[in-house]
């Protein structure tokens, strides 16, 4: 069962009334490891988490749950970070390539989380427009929006309210306007561009101020760094196998060690794969099994060989069994005088 979110969150909270930073930080940190902990070891489950390969992030939980709710990749993109608990916003929060979502454990079940405003964190925010600039009640391609004294117009509004509208965007914070001979306008969670040159359905395209606001907050940059799929077993797909010797020339007899390193169809070593190597000598084949793969994904085996015809290459084939998927691979050394 994964570990609810606000249960950690709340802790936190409950702490930074009665502790010293320090405190603080190490209880975040040791509840985020619990957190991971958690996720790692529950069973597959399909709403619990899903893993963007585009980027290496993981969406989990309720925000999981505020992703395809909100409009999925079309409005937020993909995920630019994991989840994480920011020190200067006091909450949970994760980043996307076009929002930032947000945990908020003082409110009710089930809005608890939200859109960040960033396009206000970044003084995109415009004074109202005056009276006389307001657009008719009745002028169907305007919409006037008396919270902020801003009004969307003609596409932009079309866009607005077929894709979420408030609940998405927020309130417009300005006008349109022209940036870099381009019409833009700038709402609370979104940015809307023109593009003239698009098909009729994808003129309106949004902006990734989520990337733009990452940097504006002067995050630490570590937090991009793609991560591994959270359950590598649920995530091979393709297995790779490398081999190698010691000593790439030898004597006429003696031995050799051979190196096995595997790896799945992102690079990541993996443990426990079957391995055995076939050596192809004059006087016959000999075949080893060596020990399954470390945790580092390799594994090593002394091989003796008997004397050898100096000046002919022995070739070692060598195949790796990992769950349902097959790998091979060959190497070779060189016996000389």
């Amino acid at each position: 069962m994964i570990l609810p979110l606000d249960g950690w969150e709340r802790l936190v909270l409950r702490l930074k009334g009665k502790a010293s930073l320090g405190v603080i930080a190490l209880a975040t940190a040791l509840a985020a490891v619990v957190l991971v902990l958690a996720v790692a070891v529950a069973p597959a489950q399909t709403q619990s988490e899903q893993y963007f390969a585009e980027t290496g992030h993981t969406v989990r939980g309720p925000f999981l749950v505020a992703f395809n709710s909100s409009g999925g990749l079309a409005f937020l993109g993909f995920p630019n970070t994991d989840e994480f608990f920011d020190a200067g916003a006091g909450r949970l929060v994760q980043y996307f390539q076009r929002a930032r979502l947000e945990w908020h454990p003082e409110n009710p079940e089930g809005s608890q989380v939200q859109l960040g405003n960033l396009n206000e964190e970044m003084g995109y925010a415009r004074p109202p427009i005056s009276a006389n600039q307001i657009p008719a009640a009745s002028d169907p391609n305007c919409q006037y929006f008396s919270a902020t004294g801003h009004s969307v117009c003609n596409a932009f509004l079309t866009y607005y309210r077929e894709h979420g509208g408030l609940s998405l965007f927020g309130y417009p914070i300005g006008e349109m306007t022209i940036e870099s001979d381009r019409i833009v306008q700038y709402f609370q969670r979104a940015k809307m561009e023109w593009h003239p040159e698009m098909p009729a359905f994808h003129k309106v395209q949004l902006a990734s101020i989520g990337s733009l606001a990452f940097d504006y907050q002067k995050i630490d940059r570590s937090y991009l760094q793609p991560k591994n799929p959270p359950n590598q077993l649920r995530a091979v797909t393709r297995l790779n196998v490398r081999a190698s010797v010691k000593q790439a020339v030898t004597g006429r007899e003696g031995s050799q060690t051979i190196y096995i390193f595997a790896s799945d169809q992102l690079g990541t070593p993996l443990p426990g794969v079957a391995v055995t190597a076939t050596l192809h000598l004059v006087s016959g084949d000999q075949t080893y099994t060596l020990p399954p793969t470390d945790s580092r994904g390799i594994a090593e085996l002394v091989i003796p060989f008997g004397q050898t015809k100096p000046g002919g290459k022995v070739s070692i084939d060598v195949t790796a069994t990992y769950n349902s998927l097959n790998g091979s691979t060959r190497t070779s050394f060189l016996p000389w005088w």
